[in-house]
């Protein structure tokens, strides 16, 4: 186990920007910064031992400044969209930026934890970046303490880690917000990955992608991924959740959700043979193709498209805080933001 760090730029303040790489026994090798707390790549053998790099991203810092699909980022402090860009605690209304139509899309575009600088700090197999947030800073309660761990395990397995606290009631729901695609970013669509989400419900939207507040079962519908099956064989416009946001774009209710570490989904790719399972204690995960992609030159100097990656983001249901029946984000001084999520990988010979 190793980590090495050096230079990955500068932001607009003239800061340094470092990127960390964790190499592990098996030569598999996690890339992260400190600017946005970001995952910026994770290259692993494939079936033929051919080294691929599943996460979409940038060779340099420069590109992330401006990225605004948040690519590998710590997305906070609420990712996700919350409607009408407004919610409230103990009779007190907040109003978050609107940048999203009405709505508000990961609390803040320019100013949110996947645009700050974070303090880097390595140890072993493992990165920490931390954050101190003041209260009401991009509307949003609270002075925060913001933590974000990678550790990349010898079983290829990496683990993110997430303890925020708050001197004051608030709402919290990061995610990481990484693209992959198993058979290389630079390799075109996920189309014919095959994805399995532990989920019977998920919930629908309407128009701006905002929940409609049901709960609806996923059978009988192209929303079904309680079996393996590739992205593209229920792809139809003529259902009107996929037709609403171009795709897939969902959160799914994620089955015996307890508050434990449990198995969230899984994805394989047949021509590389590389798995990824996906654990969270959250209730929830959205199921993400990429829509809306459109990048001229990324890593290698590759361009990304619709659909060149997919994301399975671990959250509280998107407009939690808005929804009497949603679980709700709620953390404050006796009760801190503590979570986990694990990419799990391996390879089918």
């Amino acid at each position: 186990m190793s980590v090495r760090a050096r230079k990955f730029g500068t932001n607009k303040k003239g800061e340094k920007i470092t990127l960390y790489t964790i190499t592990n026994s098996k030569g598999t090798e996690a890339e992260v910064t400190d600017f946005g707390a970001i995952l910026v790549s994770l290259k692993l053998k494939d079936k033929n031992g051919v080294i691929k790099d599943v996460v979409l991203g940038f060779d340099e810092a420069k590109p992330y400044l401006k990225d605004d699909y948040c690519f590998g980022a710590s997305v906070g402090p609420i990712a996700n969209r919350t409607e009408n860009a407004t919610f409230r605690i103990d009779d007190k209304e907040y109003h978050l930026e609107v940048n999203d139509g009405a709505n508000n899309l990961h609390t803040s575009a320019k100013k949110g934890f996947q645009k700050r600088l974070f303090k880097g700090e390595a140890k072993d197999n493992s990165v920490t970046f931390t954050y101190s947030k003041k209260d009401m800073s991009m509307g949003h309660p609270g002075n925060m303490h913001v933590q974000v761990t990678y550790t990349l395990k010898d079983d290829d397995s990496l683990e993110i880690a997430y303890h925020v606290t708050s001197d004051a009631a608030t709402c919290i729901s990061m995610t990481n917000h990484a693209y992959f695609n198993l058979n290389g970013h630079d390799s075109g669509t996920v189309f014919h990955e095959k994805v399995r989400i532990n989920a019977e419900k998920y919930t629908p939207v309407k128009k701006g992608a905002i929940p409609t507040g049901e709960i609806l079962p996923v059978e009988g519908t192209p929303m079904d991924f309680r079996k393996a099956k590739e992205v593209c064989e229920d792809f139809t416009y003529r259902f009107e959740q996929i037709e609403l946001v171009n795709g897939y774009d969902h959160n799914y209710v994620i089955a015996g959700y307890d508050g434990t570490l449990r198995e969230a989904a899984e994805v394989t790719d047949e021509k590389s043979g590389i798995w990824m399972k996906v654990f969270t204690d959250l209730p929830g995960v959205q199921f993400y193709t990429g829509n809306w992609v459109s990048v001229k030159k990324a890593k290698d100097g590759v361009s990304y498209g619709p659909r060149s990656g997919l994301c399975l983001e671990t959250q509280y249901y998107p407009n939690s805080i808005n929804e009497d029946n949603f679980p709700k984000p709620l953390f404050g001084p006796d009760k801190p933001f503590d979570s986990v999520t694990v990419y799990q990988f391996g390879v089918n010979e």
